[in-house]
């Protein structure tokens, strides 16, 4: 299902619904973070998505991570907290999302980057990369806030 992500736009459509989802920001050793080119919009982005009935929020970090990257991750804290109302993403079925979404701070333990259902490619890069890729808004605003290891989550 195709998407697309309004942000701070005028003229939006108004969110009908708002789910639980997480993004993960997960480094490696050498200081690369784990990104996926995301399958429905053709952006890179952290992994993550919705949290499903009888999950804790920080399983969803980890079997999301490892759905759409092949990466199996430890959850090592929280980068923030995401639920700005300018920011709704639409599906082709109607569905218009407000934005909430939980941002994990994770380590990996095993796997290698595979692409899924959900990413056509999954990558290690360094922070000088990021400026060559095509990410949301949104997604940098949490990349940021992931590097600078803030003392207290980010709220917003």
């Amino acid at each position: 299902m195709a998407r697309t992500e309004h942000y701070h736009e005028p003229g939006a459509p108004e969110a009908n619904s708002i789910v639980v989802a997480v993004s993960v920001f997960v480094v490696d050793e050498q200081g690369r973070l784990l990104l996926i080119e995301r399958s429905d919009n053709g952006l890179w982005s952290l992994p993550g998505g919705g949290q499903e009935i009888g999950e804790y929020v920080a399983e969803t970090a980890v079997r999301e991570t490892l759905e759409e990257t092949g990466v199996l991750v430890e959850v090592a804290g929280v980068v923030g907290v995401y639920s700005d109302p300018a920011h709704v993403i639409e599906y082709t079925d109607g569905e218009v999302r407000q934005q909430f979404s939980l941002c994990f701070r994770a380590r990996p333990l095993t796997g290698e980057p595979t692409p899924s259902d959900e990413s056509t490619a999954v990558r290690w890069v360094t922070r000088d990369d990021l400026s060559r890729l095509s990410v949301h808004p949104s997604t940098l605003l949490r990349i940021k806030h992931g590097y600078e290891e803030r003392s207290e989550p980010y709220i917003g």
